[in-house]
């Protein structure tokens, strides 16, 4: 238990580093250099009785259409069209040639051991505290039609074809200074590390190679940029020692880490096969303890099964110390809710970040073996309403615990 605590600090002492205002950050100026960050060592509350938490299984079988890596000696099959990106600068670092090594089929054959029951997070409390009274019913009332589709009521769904410029929707952001983590990986604007499929999905591919670390961070140019919404995505993540790939949250730049908030909605770090649902608003120090809110979910299938993660926001105004709720979803599952946090920046101002971390301190120091690592990306939408309406939102959150403080 304590191990996995000590991981979960070290990424959040991690991301103050990232975002403090160090001469190596890619936010000169942002966070708080003299704030206290030593973290008095909460003990976790009670381990839940045993299977009350049975794993998660997965959706239904062939509830997505399988991804089909790029066989050995294929990587150009899966690049962007030919003269759509020039050649990197001599000396970059190119991919691997043919025959040297290839991804492996599904991922790497790496096989973490199975997470100890005792080091798993607890659940938190069944009885959260109650909802301000007068808090404004949402609208439109609770609908009866059946549940939206693939593109019903998208206001933003990019294009991953092969013809579309990655550029079109993301920037890079880009470096190699460890991103306050110890990380071993380079971020770069290769087309080998962030590329279109001609099956129309987007995939950001790590790459170990003799000592060398290329990866690709997408931060979108869009963000939420409504007061309410649904946010959901498709994704094949690799699944290895000294791998971390995420799909997450931050404001727009300029913002302040931890203090305008971060929302995780898929991580996995190390091979660990587990899905971190997180909120950060607060420094890991004692005044802080409770603003970094996790729940934890067993994904057995995600090194070879795709799976579907969803996040509803709804900012409620009027009411006085109160900004509104959240629901974190897995394969249509809700599986953490959380009250938007008092100063944090409104919702309609975040944007999403993709992008595969390669060793340092939440990984144990372990580094991947040579190879490629593909994070594959599709169906990313942003929707008006969440599947089922806003009444069904309302449901999950009566039905939804909260995330355990770390």
């Amino acid at each position: 238990m304590s191990f996995k605590l000590d991981k979960l600090l070290e990424k959040g002492k991690a991301k103050f580093k990232e975002y403090s205002g160090s001469s190596s950050s890619s936010h000169p100026g942002q966070g708080y250099p003299n704030q206290q960050q030593s973290y008095p060592g909460v003990p976790y509350p009670p381990q839940p009785p045993p299977n009350q938490y049975p794993p998660y299984n997965g959706p239904p079988p062939n509830q997505y259409p399988p991804y089909n890596s790029p066989p050995p000696n294929q990587y150009e099959q899966y690049g962007p069209p030919p003269g759509q990106w020039g050649p990197p600068p001599p000396g970059q670092f190119m991919p691997p040639p043919p025959n040297q090594f290839g991804p492996p089929p599904p991922q790497q054959p790496f096989s973490p051991p199975p997470v100890p029951q005792h080091s798993k997070p607890q659940s938190p409390s069944p009885n959260p505290p109650p909802i301000p009274g007068g808090r404004p019913s949402p609208q439109p009332p609770p609908s009866s039609k059946p549940p939206p589709s693939n593109t019903s009521n998208a206001y933003w769904q990019p294009s991953f074809s092969p013809s579309v410029p990655v550029t079109q929707n993301f920037r890079h952001e880009l470096g190699a200074h460890g991103w306050g983590n110890n990380e071993a990986q380079n971020y770069v604007a290769d087309a080998a590390n962030s590329f279109h499929t001609p099956d129309g999905r987007l995939v950001v591919r790590s790459i170990s190679h003799n000592g060398t670390y290329t990866s690709a961070r997408l931060t979108s140019h869009q963000t939420l940029s409504r007061a309410r919404g649904y946010l959901t995505v498709t994704v094949l993540a690799p699944c290895a020692e000294g791998i971390w790939p995420a799909f997450w949250l931050l404001p727009k730049d300029p913002f302040q880490w931890p203090n305008d908030g971060e929302v995780d909605i898929f991580e996995s770090w190390n091979g660990d096969c587990v899905n971190h649902s997180c909120l950060h608003w607060g420094h890991f120090n004692g005044e802080d303890w409770n603003k970094h809110r996790v729940v934890e979910t067993s994904i057995p299938t995600m090194p070879h099964q795709q799976h579907t993660f969803g996040f509803t926001w709804i900012e409620e105004d009027g009411i006085p110390e109160w900004r509104g709720r959240m629901i974190w979803y897995i394969d249509g599952r809700p599986v953490m809710k959380g009250n938007i946090p008092l100063g944090t920046r409104r919702m309609e101002e975040f944007r999403v970040l993709i992008n595969v971390a390669m060793g340092g301190n939440v990984c144990q120091g372990n580094l991947p073996r040579d190879g490629a690592y593909d994070f594959v990306v599709s169906d990313l939408k942003m929707i008006d309403e969440p599947v089922g309406g806003w009444g069904a939102f309302e449901r999950d959150w009566g039905a939804t615990l909260e995330g355990k403080a770390m």
